[in-house]
């Protein structure tokens, strides 16, 4: 290719120095895009405005303390404010974050950065609001699905005929699982603009660490079960289920990687079921430092009640680890073989239980799960995202 394709990512879920694991799924697939060296890329990440830096107010002082610019390996990224007033602020969310932006991307092309398309990621709110963008740049955009922007937006009637409306008006609507692509042109997408561009897994940062040694950093003992659940601290993610589980495994340590709403709730619960003592909240980690806890578990327990493309599943599968999780929207196709582990059929502890006594009963050598983990490279997305970008600007 002679010439570079020039994309503004478009998402408020991208990493900043203020949250540096926020949306780092994104960052993870723009980073191997660019290896390719057939596009150049802006990142325009819009922050909700809040006035206050304190750490009282938690999620919302980092929110504040999000630089308006800055460089993050190498890409340059902006963060514009846009104001998201409660209570109303799911309905007007992409209206005021198109509002929001359009100020700081005008400048960037006034500065020469005339990019060719918007790589929109989250379709709500972000990807109506890409929709406007373009509509008021005459740009093409792409919008990436990831999850709950399809499984939970589309049950509310304005998000859902907002979606309908920039399923539209994109010029390619992608899916990080196949179940996401199928609910995309249940809700009106054209089948033939419509494609699974899956996550990879990052082969070099998860690699297989000798567990005695990975439990040793961690403290934890050398011998005998070790469960991890990793991801936000809220009830879609069911590390209360894990807990719960834990309460029939007396011999059994969990640690919970994440921090989140729902923290005192969880430490309440482990101390109503008495295996406090057995329970670690590791709070939140650097994505760096995760292969450690992945490498230290027995396996992997992920309880959620919904997932579009998980990636914690397949960082502990290339840390060796196999996974217990539930057979949700597209877990299936993550976890598709006994080498990666075992899906819970329903979401209860009693399945889960199941699921991970399967698990134990032919437990895979880590080599063998590290090999299924290495299935998942991202060279097949970052050419199919290429392709995808040059028949877009071709159509145009």
């Amino acid at each position: 290719m002679s010439q570079k394709i020039r994309t503004l990512l478009f998402s408020t879920l991208y990493p900043s120095s203020a949250r540096p694991v926020h949306g780092i799924f994104v960052e993870t697939r723009l980073r191997e895009l660019l290896k390719s060296g057939q596009v150049e890329t802006q990142v325009v990440a819009p922050v909700p405005w809040f006035p206050l830096k304190h750490s009282a107010f938690g999620a919302w002082a980092r929110m504040a303390a999000t630089p308006a610019h800055e460089m993050r390996n190498g890409v340059q990224v902006h963060h514009p404010r846009y104001l998201l007033p409660p209570k109303v602020g799911q309905n007007i969310a992409p209206y005021v974050l198109a509002a929001g932006a359009l100020p700081t991307i005008r400048r960037l092309i006034r500065d020469g950065f005339n990019f060719d398309l918007i790589d929109a990621h989250f379709f709500y709110p972000d990807g109506v609001a890409a929709a406007i963008i373009a509509r008021k740049l005459g740009k093409p955009f792409v919008c990436t699905a990831r999850g709950s922007d399809i499984t939970l937006y589309r049950q509310f009637a304005t998000p859902n005929r907002l979606i309908r409306g920039a399923l539209a008006a994109s010029s390619a609507n992608i899916g990080v699982c196949t179940d996401l692509v199928a609910q995309m042109i249940e809700l009106g997408a054209d089948p033939a603009k419509s494609l699974t561009l899956r996550n990879g897994v990052d082969l070099v940062r998860f690699q297989v660490m000798d567990r005695a040694e990975a439990r040793r950093q961690l403290g934890l003992p050398e011998q005998g079960l070790v469960l991890v659940s990793v991801g936000h601290l809220v009830e879609v993610k069911g590390h209360h289920l894990v807990i719960e589980l834990l309460s029939r495994l007396p011999e059994a340590r969990l640690v919970i990687v994440g921090s989140g709403p729902w923290l005192q709730r969880l430490q309440s619960m482990a101390q109503s079921l008495g295996v406090q003592d057995r329970v670690t909240f590791a709070g939140s980690q650097p994505n760096e430092h995760l292969k450690t806890y992945y490498s230290a578990a027995s396996a992997l327990v992920l309880a959620s009640s919904r997932e579009g493309w998980a990636n914690v599943l397949l960082e502990a599968m290339a840390c060796g680890t196999p996974v217990v999780a539930t057979r949700v929207n597209g877990t299936p196709e993550v976890v598709a073989s006994p080498r990666a582990g075992r899906l819970a059929s329903a979401r209860d502890v009693a399945h889960l239980q199941k699921a991970l006594s399967e698990l134990l009963a032919a437990y895979p050598e880590p080599a063998q799960v590290r090999a299924y983990a290495e299935l998942f490279s991202w060279e097949d997305t970052t050419r199919m995202q290429c392709e995808l970008f040059t028949s877009v600007l071709a159509a145009k």
